[in-house]
């Protein structure tokens, strides 16, 4: 009796194991045919709200280039340290990913709008290499230079950011772009001084940080803008 009980037991697992699969791999739609037409067209109340509108395609745009930029700053700051072969690729990459965050701008501000971002954030693309090769050569007044340039960088991006969007207030901006920069050039300095772990990890916090910029810009450009998002 005891050998039947346990048998029992086994036969019982065994199908519900089966339903188990049935469920989660497409069984569903098997037990679904005795439903009527209507149960099976009628969608859940619980469904998920739709995700492909503009807005959440600029957000996107958005946080793809600006991640794709920490990334290439990184990597070309690198290369400008380390004398690498691929260091003049990789600036070549660097200022393309550059040219499309402009059209990103230009698409929402138009070209003159577009022009002169480009020409902003081309500077300061400039002034971390200038910093890079100066840690590199021990010049303290290049680094210093260039610390100042990237200072002049991040009061002329937040002018201009906070002059075309009401919604994006000079101070929040430049705080923003304060950390920004402040998080490069810590990859910088301790690459630089052989503390790799830490260079990765302050690389870690830029590709988050960098997040954060680009979700202000989009939540902003879709405030002021709520007829085209």
């Amino acid at each position: 009796m005891e050998e039947e009980s346990r048998g029992s037991s086994l036969v019982i697992a065994l199908v519900a194991a089966v339903v188990g699969l049935l469920v989660g791999f497409g069984g569903a739609k098997v037990l679904d045919q005795g439903k009527s037409a209507e149960e099976k067209t009628t969608p859940a109340t619980s469904a998920a709200p739709a995700v492909d509108t503009k807005a959440a395609d600029l957000r996107t745009l958005l946080n793809n280039l600006e991640s794709e930029h920490v990334q290439l700053a990184v990597q070309a700051t690198k290369a400008g340290y380390d004398g690498q072969k691929n260091f003049d690729a990789a600036g070549k990459a660097l200022f393309a990913n550059g040219d499309n965050i402009s059209a990103a701008v230009g698409n929402v501000y138009g070209d003159e709008a577009a022009k002169k971002f480009d020409q902003i954030w081309d500077s300061h693309l400039t002034f971390f290499v200038d910093y890079t090769l100066a840690v590199k050569n021990g010049d303290q007044a290049g680094m210093d230079k260039a610390v100042q340039n990237l200072n002049g960088y991040v009061e002329a991006i937040s002018d201009f950011l906070s002059s075309a969007n009401p919604n994006l207030p000079k101070a929040a901006v430049a705080e923003l772009f304060t950390q920004h920069v402040g998080l490069l050039k810590s990859t910088v300095d301790a690459h630089a001084s052989g503390n790799y772990s830490e260079s990765f990890a302050r690389q870690h916090d830029a590709h988050v940080q960098v997040g954060k910029i680009a979700d202000a810009l989009a939540g902003a450009i879709v405030k002021q803008m709520p007829e085209k998002y």
